[in-house]
Order: structure tokens, then C-alpha cells, then sequence
């Protein structure tokens, strides 16, 4: 076959770059990527080659930047070079911000491609860094236009060019230059954006203590910078993923905990800003601040315009301005009648609903971050100070105007996205509030803040009423530091709950919110005081008489309804006058076995509700016991080997998560129950009988041991664990320990102990289940 002469031209020209390619991989040339290499090919040569390989002159404009930026260059010729560069990459990334991003492939997007494969990107590295890296007594100054040409360049390069932005990240010194640059405040918006985009792939989490000088970096910032700040510090103080949901099993977990003995980075991370003089003030403030309170229009319309280059916002910003247009029209329209004057202000004022959507944006990232401090190693400390600075009162006087607002029409849509979607600004911030007051309420005495005087004055006088102790937590609590207003911020919360429609994605993190105000030791006080708000009747409307399908949703209500109905003899009254029809309890039976691991909570809850009822002599008590249906069915013997054989059968070691493992503790209280009236024989025999009926003997027997065997190893080491368990079950961890001890026990002549019910032919105890 005959080559042509343009063909075998490029084949030559190839091969002899690919040459030196190969020739500074061996001898780790790092000077330039590909830039040395470039600058032995002819200016000719290039043109020539440009023309066919349509390379849009790109290498031309990299050897020219090259030489312009020598180390005794004073970078005068580089910008106007970069101003050629640049539109032939945003025009690219334009298009990748815009399109499925899943099927964009390299091909698609050439000029990127070729910017990086002539060493384009290492040479913007080399040109940012190298004031800090020159010993002269005098540096070079780089200009704050040409420091944003090449932040904008990168980002470009890194979100169209496969691997670039793992190459950047691999190069801790770049990473920590770039922090530098935040101190800039034309330059951090930029600067903020490509760091994120780095440390979002980064293998190795950085250390915020590397940062030079973060405290003054950080007390730098103004309020916008800190909040967008907050989008970087996410990634640096959230634990890496793992992976997929089988990396999530506790044998994975404890395998890990114990490779990894000291803390890990994030929590180091986490301390790390607890040390930074005012931060976590600075947070709160944020996080209330009324929209009324936020910077001028010129201040933020001056950001915008910065963001209007930055293409990872580009659909964020052309949502605001669409409603910017549609309000300014309208506006326009209501005062045609005025004077010019005022249409012409009209055009030049900040829309209220992007002042409001603009405040959202950064709440969300404020939120997400103290969140995570509230679940870390820190938890009192942060509690303690978010506390002084009042973030739960604030969070109350914003609830209604901004983050339970209503919908406007032309409420901010992202690119393929609807008003509902999970993904939205709007439902976003809602559903970071509910997880951070989850994380605020959880196992904690300072979630009583959620309330206002007035409300603290009625759990008092239910206690009173009820001829109980007042909980230590309550008489504590600083009342110059709780909710004002009409409603608490819990109050409000059950509000809006109650009128979630039934497909809401809300439904789930409002029930989580309720159900950690409750979690802990039981308090009747508590329970009563939203049980006198309809609570208990909304969750039974939403399990029975909508039907709810979702099983997230299910979860949520079984679990909060089990710790709302606890030891409360007047909610399971409530809960049998509701469902007053056998149709009506038959379909709450069929919800509860439709899945018992979203369910297990409550049934956990009705054993030890019906054990505690069963040992009091009250009449009212014993009035309730006789008409209850939940509690009549769960006296049957029957129905708890039911659900006893049931919960075994359905978990494994190999497949234990935090979210299944409260089966196991749920099969567990039902023996320590039988224990305790001296029938744990009898269950023990009853399950082996079970076991034949079903055709598999010794299968239950032997799971459930090896199951007691990993419930050993993993919570004889756990303090918090072991704390919840002793009080949400009011059964003190010992017998929890000596319950677990006496079914393990060897001894194959012990009436309690499991290897006495598993034939010799069917032993199988000693299998090893640890995960290395």
C-alpha cells in the first residue's frame, strides 16, 4: 500500500514526538510535561502539522508561552497568549457542563485534550508556582488576571480530559500552593472551585494542618468566602467512602478500626478547625443570618460576574438570571404606569428571590459542616458552643421565611432537575436542617433547646401531673439559650410533618428528626408532650391508612413510633383507639411482617412494653392489657417465636450493617425477657422444633451462635453501643453480657446454652467469620 506524502509526514512527525515522549518517562525529565520535547520541533514543522491534525494552534501557543514565561520573564506576553487558549477550552467545557456528562469522551472534546497532551497543564503549574520557588531576593509578581486565566484554563482542562485532575492531585506541593491563593479575594472564587475539584479525587485525604498559616487564611475571609470555604473543608472532615454496601458490613468496619488504631484524618482534620479562634461563631452566624442581613446587591451581582466564567456554576447562575429576567418583568409590567426612573431601577436591583436562593447556597454548605462535627469525636465540645451562639434559636426565627418557605414559581431549577427533586437547592437545605437537628438531638440534653419557656414549662407540668421526677435535663436547661417565639423549633417540625404529602422524600428525615428527640433513656414527659400534638395518630394514618410503600419511610415511622409508644401505657390506648377495627390492624400486622428488619424497632418496643405491664398491678394498666390488640397478639407465645425465629433467620455475620444489626438486639431481648421468667429453655427447644418443622435443622441454631460469637467482639468494646443499648432497653448491659455468656456456653449438658439443641450431625459453631 502506498502512503501519501501528508500521511507519512505525520507518521514521522508522531513517532519522533512520541520518541521524546517515551525518552523523559525513562529519564524523568519533569521540566514541562511535554514542553521540551515541543520546543525541538520547527515553528514550520508545527504549522504544517496543525493544519492536518487540526490542532486549532494550540502547540504553537504553548511554545510560545513557554518562552515567554522563562524564569526572568516578567510574564507580560503570557496573558495575552492565555486569552487565545482560553476560549477554545470553555467552549468545550461549555459543552460538557451541558451535555450527559457520561457519554463525553475524550474525542469529544480535542482542544483540551491537545492542551494537555502537549504538557499544557504542567506548564500553568509551573507559571503559578514559580514565585515560590525562585530564591531571588526579589520575586516575581504574577497578576491577579493571569493567576484567574490559568485557574480557569485547569479547571477546563480537568473536567473534559480524563486523569488530569488526578495528576494535580497527586501533587501535594500544587495542593497546598493553591490554599495560598485564597487569600486573594479576585482570585478565591476560582482558586476555591479547582481546589474542591482536586480533593473530590484525591486518594489521601489532606491534612488541614499542612495548610501555611490556616488560622489567619481562614479568619481572612469574609462571610461569603468562609461559606464557600465550607464546600472544601466537606471533603476534608467527612470520612472517604468505602465503596459499595458490602464494604459497609461491621466485619468490614471492626477489620478496619482495628488496622487503623489512632484517629483517622478526618477527625484529626475536625480538631483541627475546633482550634481555629471563632470559627465554629462564625458558622452559627451564617447559619442565621436573615437575608435582610447579607451583603449589598454590588457585592453579590460582582460575584456572580465572577462566577460567570466559572463553568462548574454556570447552570446555577443561569437559573438565577432567568429568574432575575422574570421578576424583573414583572416588575416592570406592575409599574408601567411609573415613571422611566423606576423601571430603570428596577433592572438594577437584586431580585428578593435571589437573595433568598443565594442565602440557601450557602447555608447548605454551613450546615453540612457543623453536622459533621456534631457526629464526631468533638460532639460535646461543638454542642457546648453551638449552643452559646445560639444556633437553634436562630434556626427557628428562619424556619417559616426561608427553610420551610413555600415555593415560588420561579423557584431556582437546576439543568434537568424539577422543583422536587432531591437535588434542588430548596429540598436540599431541608433536608441538611433535619439532619442536623437528628445529629443535635441524638443522645444528648441539649436538645430540650428545641423548645421555647412555655414548652419547657409543660414537660414539667406533665411530670408533675404524672407524679413523676422532672428530668435532670430539663430543670437544666439555660433558658436564655432556647427557642422564643410562639413555637419551639420542634413544635414547628411536627407542623409541617402533619401536613407532608404521602410521596414527600421529606417524610423520612422529619421522622428521623422526631425519633432522636426521643431516643436515650425513655422520658414519659417527652413521649406525652408530642402525643398531645397528634403525633401518634399521623404515623398510624401514614403506615395504615395511606399505605406507604417506601420502605426508608417505613423505617422511619416504625422507629419513631416504637420509641414514642415505650413503656406508655397511654399510647398504646391511643394506638388502640385509632385502630379500632380488625381491617385496620390486620393491614398495621401486615406492614410490620411485610419487612422485619425496617420494623424490629417496634417490635422490640412491644416486648418490652407488654413484659413491663404484665409485672404492674394498675388498673388501668390491666384495662389496656385486656383491649389492646398489639398488646393481646404479642402476649401469644406463638406470635413472638414468630418473630423470634423470623429475626434470626434474616440477618448473618457476613451481612450484619448498622442497619440490620438491631435484629440481632432485638432477638436477643425477647430470650432476656424469657430469661428472666426462667422459660429461655423453653424458646431454646421451641426454635429447634422449629427448626425440623422448616426442614433445617440446626441451621437457625447454628447461625444464631455465630452471630452471639461476632455480638461479643463487637460490642464488648464499645462504650456508646453498649450505653445505648442498656437504655433504650432499660436492661442493664450486664445481663445483656451474662444472657449472651450463658447461650454460648459450651457445656453441651446446660439447659441454656444453644449447642444443647443442635444435633452432633448438624454442629457447626467454630466456623471463623473474621474478615482480615
Amino acid at each position: 500500500m502506498v502512503l501519501s506524502t501528508a500521511h507519512t509526514f505525520s507518521v514521522m512527525f508522531l513517532y519522533c514526538y512520541y520518541g521524546w515522549i517515551v525518552f523523559l518517562s525513562i529519564t524523568h525529565w519533569t521540566c514541562g510535561n511535554y514542553i521540551l520535547p515541543l520546543l525541538q520541533i520547527t515553528e514550520a514543522l508545527l504549522k504544517e502539522r496543525d493544519k492536518q491534525a487540526k490542532w486549532n494552534g494550540i502547540p504553537l501557543l504553548l511554545q510560545k508561552l513557554y518562552e515567554h514565561s522563562h524564569p526572568n520573564s516578567d510574564f507580560s506576553q503570557c496573558q495575552s497568549i492565555l486569552k487565545e487558549i482560553s476560549p477554545l477550552l470553555s467552549m468545550e467545557a461549555m459543552a460538557f457542563v451541558t451535555e450527559d456528562r457520561k457519554a463525553a469522551q475524550e474525542s469529544t472534546f480535542p482542544n483540551t485534550y491537545t492542551f494537555d497532551l502537549f504538557g499544557g497543564v504542567d506548564l500553568l503549574v509551573e507559571i503559578l508556582m514559580r514565585p515560590t520557588l525562585m530564591t531571588q531576593k526579589k520575586k516575581q509578581k504574577i497578576s491577579d488576571d493571569l493567576i484567574k486565566d490559568c485557574l480557569s484554563i485547569l479547571y477546563n482542562t480537568c473536567i473534559c480530559t480524563e486523569g488530569v485532575t488526578r495528576r494535580l492531585a497527586e501533587r501535594n506541593d500544587f495542593v497546598l500552593f493553591l490554599f495560598t491563593l485564597m487569600t486573594n479575594k479576585k482570585t478565591f472564587l476560582q482558586t476555591a472551585t479547582l481546589i474542591e475539584d482536586i480533593l473530590g479525587v484525591k486518594k489521601e485525604m489532606i491534612q488541614l494542618d499542612d495548610i501555611p498559616n490556616l488560622a489567619s487564611l481562614v479568619s481572612s475571609f469574609d462571610q461569603q468566602q468562609l461559606a464557600n470555604f465550607c464546600r472544601i473543608l466537606a471533603v476534608t472532615i467527612s470520612e472517604l467512602d468505602t465503596g459499595s454496601d458490602d464494604k459497609h458490613t461491621l466485619l468490614a468496619k471492626n477489620a478496619q478500626q482495628k488496622k487503623n488504631l489512632g484517629p483517622s484524618r478526618a477527625e484529626i482534620n475536625q480538631a483541627t478547625l475546633l482550634n481555629i479562634p471563632g470559627f465554629i461563631e462564625r458558622l452559627c452566624k451564617l447559619a442565621t443570618r436573615k437575608v435582610s442581613e447579607t451583603t449589598g446587591t454590588s457585592s453579590f451581582l460582582q460575584e456572580l460576574e465572577e462566577w460567570y466564567t466559572w463553568l462548574d456554576n454556570a447552570l446555577v447562575l443561569d437559573a438565577l438570571m432567568r429568574v432575575a429576567n422574570e421578576e424583573a418583568e414583572q416588575s416592570s409590567t406592575e409599574s408601567s404606569d411609573e415613571s422611566g426612573l423606576a423601571n430603570t431601577s428596577t433592572r438594577t436591583q437584586l431580585p428578593q428571590s435571589m437573595k433568598i436562593m443565594h442565602e440557601i447556597m450557602y447555608k447548605l454548605e454551613v450546615l453540612y459542616v457543623l453536622c459533621v462535627l456534631l457526629m464526631g469525636r468533638q460532639r460535646n465540645q461543638v454542642h457546648k458552643m453551638i449552643a452559646e451562639f445560639k444556633l437553634i434559636p436562630g434556626l427557628n426565627n428562619l424556619f417559616d421565611k426561608l427553610i420551610w418557605r413555600k415555593h415560588s414559581a420561579s423557584a431556582l431549577v437546576l439543568h434537568g432537575h424539577n422543583q422536587n427533586c432531591d437535588c434542588s437547592p430548596d429540598i436540599t437545605l431541608k433536608i441538611q436542617f433535619l439532619r442536623l437537628l437528628q445529629s443535635f438531638s441524638d443522645h444528648h440534653e441539649n436538645k430540650y433547646l428545641l423548645l421555647n419557656s412555655q414548652e419547657l414549662n409543660e414537660l414539667s407540668a406533665i411530670s408533675h401531673k404524672a407524679n413523676i421526677p422532672e428530668v435532670d435535663a430539663v430543670v437544666n436547661t439555660d433558658r436564655s439559650l432556647v427557642c422564643d417565639g410562639k413555637r419551639g423549633l420542634l413544635t414547628r417540625l411536627l407542623q409541617v410533618m402533619k401536613k407532608e404529602p404521602a410521596e414527600s422524600s421529606f417524610r423520612f428525615w422529619q421522622a428521623r428528626a422526631v425519633e432522636s428527640f426521643l431516643r436515650g433513656t425513655t422520658s414519659y414527659a417527652d413521649q406525652m408532650f408530642l402525643l398531645k400534638r397528634g403525633l401518634l395518630e399521623h404515623i398510624l394514618y401514614c403506615i395504615v391508612d395511606s399505605e406507604c410503600k417506601s420502605r426508608d419511610v417505613l423505617q422511619s415511622y416504625f422507629d419513631l413510633l416504637g420509641e414514642l409508644m415505650k413503656f406508655n401505657i397511654d399510647a398504646f390506648k391511643r394506638f388502640n383507639k385509632y385502630i379500632n377495627t380488625d381491617e385496620k390492624f390486620q393491614i398495621f400486622l401486615n406492614q410490620i411482617n411485610s419487612s422485619l428488619v425496617d420494623s424490629n424497632m417496634l417490635v422490640r418496643c412491644i416486648t418490652l412494653s407488654l413484659d413491663r405491664f404484665e409485672n404492674q398491678s394498675d388498673a388501668k394498666v390491666a384495662e389496656v392489657l385486656s383491649e389492646c390488640r398489639l398488646l393481646t397478639y404479642m402476649s401469644q407465645m406463638s406470635m413472638r417465636m414468630s418473630f423470634l425465629f423470623r429475626l434470626i433467620n434474616i440477618i448473618h455475620v457476613q451481612t450484619l450493617t448498622q442497619e440490620n444489626v438491631s435484629c440481632l438486639n432485638t432477638s436477643l431481648v425477647i430470650l432476656m425477657l424469657a430469661r428472666r421468667k426462667e422459660k429461655l429453655p423453653f424458646y431454646l427447644r421451641t426454635l429447634q422444633q422449629m427448626e425440623y418443622t422448616e426442614k433445617y435443622p440446626g441451621f437457625i441454631l447454628n447461625n444464631f451462635h455465630s452471630l452471639l460469637r461476632f455480638w461479643q467482639q463487637h460490642y464488648l468494646n464499645k462504650d456508646k453501643d453498649s450505653t445505648c443499648l442498656e437504655n433504650s432497653s432499660c436492661i442493664s448491659f450486664t445481663y445483656w453480657k451474662e444472657t449472651v455468656s450463658i447461650l454460648l456456653s459450651p457445656d453441651r449438658t446446660s439447659p441454656c446454652a444453644i449447642v444443647s439443641y443442635i444435633d452432633e450431625a448438624y454442629m457447626d459453631i467454630d466456623r471463623d467469620f473474621s474478615e482480615e
